[in-house]
């Protein structure tokens, strides 16, 4: 097997199984956090993390939001089984990366990583997800080139992969922004966020304090927004306030 290949099945392997890439990053983080005590760190220097840690989630939601609000059916998807693109995205936040919702995860996973405190879980996340979706994203442009041929080949050699290098080169797109499509398909991702969250203070306050407690502010927010999935959900499964033609 050629190098290329071995590439490409690691990468649909991956891809197939990329919803457990956060149970890795839990059972990693356990160490980090123990060691990181809060005896040892400034309020100032937890509240610049904590604020850190809040940006960068924030802006991966808004990232993942517009692009899941902008593209029409069966593209950008939670699909597992196999690559599915019934038109190549070129448009929108597309004209500046081709990867947004991998961005979107990045930045999401990074922001919960500076919540533990502890830089070197930072850095070790970072190489781990970059050698993680490097396979995923190889096997996804394979599959898109193979589909759309010079279309994707023009495309990818002006638009950067994951980080974009210019805006100037932005093309509007013609599919108008829904509301109710980010509602629909990411109250799951912010759940996962919403844990994620409450798992690290949870772990950080019982190594620290030697009991299980949740931090006041984190109770507050998570309570809110675990609330407001529980109503989504409900609305996503039994009615049709949020079903739309032509999304997915």
């Amino acid at each position: 097997m050629s190098l290329e290949q071995s590439l490409e099945k690691q990468g649909n392997f991956l891809f197939k199984y990329r919803g457990q890439f956060p149970i890795v990053l839990f059972l990693l983080s356990i160490p980090f956090i123990y060691l990181n005590s809060l005896e040892s760190s400034s309020d100032n220097l937890i509240l610049f993390y904590n604020l850190i840690a809040l940006f960068l989630s924030t802006l991966g939601f808004l990232i993942r939001f517009y692009t899941i609000g902008t593209t029409p059916k069966n593209t950008s998807g939670r699909n597992t089984d196999k690559q599915i693109a019934e038109t190549l995205n070129t448009t929108g936040i597309y004209s500046l990366i081709r990867h947004p919702l991998y961005l979107g995860n990045y930045l999401i996973w990074i922001g919960i990583c500076f919540f533990t405190y502890n830089l070197y879980f930072v850095l070790l996340v970072s190489l781990l997800f970059w050698l993680y979706y490097e396979r995923i994203i190889y096997a996804e442009e394979r599959f898109l080139e193979l589909k759309f041929h010079d279309s994707f080949v023009l495309w990818s050699k002006s638009v950067s992969a994951f980080f974009p290098t210019t805006f100037s080169c932005y093309k509007k797109t013609s599919i108008k922004f829904s509301v109710i499509s980010v509602l629909r398909r990411e109250y799951s991702s912010v759940l996962s966020a919403v844990v994620a969250f409450l798992y690290v203070d949870i772990l950080r306050n019982f190594f620290d304090l030697h009991e299980f407690h949740i931090s006041a502010n984190v109770f507050v927010i998570s309570s809110f927004l675990i609330f407001l999935v529980l109503i989504l959900r409900t609305l996503k499964h039994n009615t049709s306030l949020l079903k739309e033609e032509g999304r997915s």
